[in-house]
C-alpha cells in the first residue's frame, strides 16, 4: 500500500485454501493477519477482542452469514470489506454501501479496495 503502514487484519473465511491465499496476499502487501476465523462464532470472538485495523469478511460461512461480525466491527469503528464469489449479491440493505470484493482475489484490486476503504474510514 502506498502509506507503507502495516495493518492488523482479521480474515473471516471458511474455505481453507482461500483463507491461506488471502493471508499470503496480505502478507505480501506488508500487513499482519491477526486472526483467521472459519465460523461466525469464532469471528465474533476476534471482532470483539482483537487488535484489528481492518477485516475481510466472507459473506457466507458454511451457511451462516457474517453480518453479526460486521455489526461488531461497525460498532468498534473498524473498517471492513465483504468478499464473495457472487459479488454484492446476498448483502443485506444495512451493508449495501460496503465494498464487496469478488473471489477469486485479484491482488491489485484487494490492495486498491483496502486503501480506499481505510482512507474513507480515517
Amino acid at each position: 500500500m502506498t502509506s507503507r503502514k502495516t495493518w492488523n487484519v482479521l480474515v473471516v473465511e471458511d474455505e481453507f485454501l482461500i483463507a491461506m491465499h488471502l493471508e499470503s496476499l496480505l502478507d505480501e502487501m506488508g500487513h499482519h493477519v491477526v486472526g483467521t476465523a472459519a465460523s461466525v462464532a469464532e469471528a465474533i470472538k476476534f471482532a470483539r477482542e482483537g487488535n484489528i485495523d481492518f477485516a475481510v469478511l466472507d459473506i457466507n460461512l458454511a451457511g451462516s452469514q457474517s453480518f453479526p461480525v460486521a455489526d461488531i466491527l461497525h460498532e468498534r469503528g473498524i473498517p471492513f470489506i465483504f468478499a464473495s464469489g457472487y459479488g454484492s449479491e446476498g448483502l443485506v440493505d444495512k451493508y449495501r454501501h460496503v465494498t464487496t470484493l469478488r473471489k477469486p482475489y485479484d491482488p491489485r484490486e484487494l490492495e486498491r479496495v483496502m486503501a480506499a476503504t481505510l482512507t474513507l474510514s480515517r
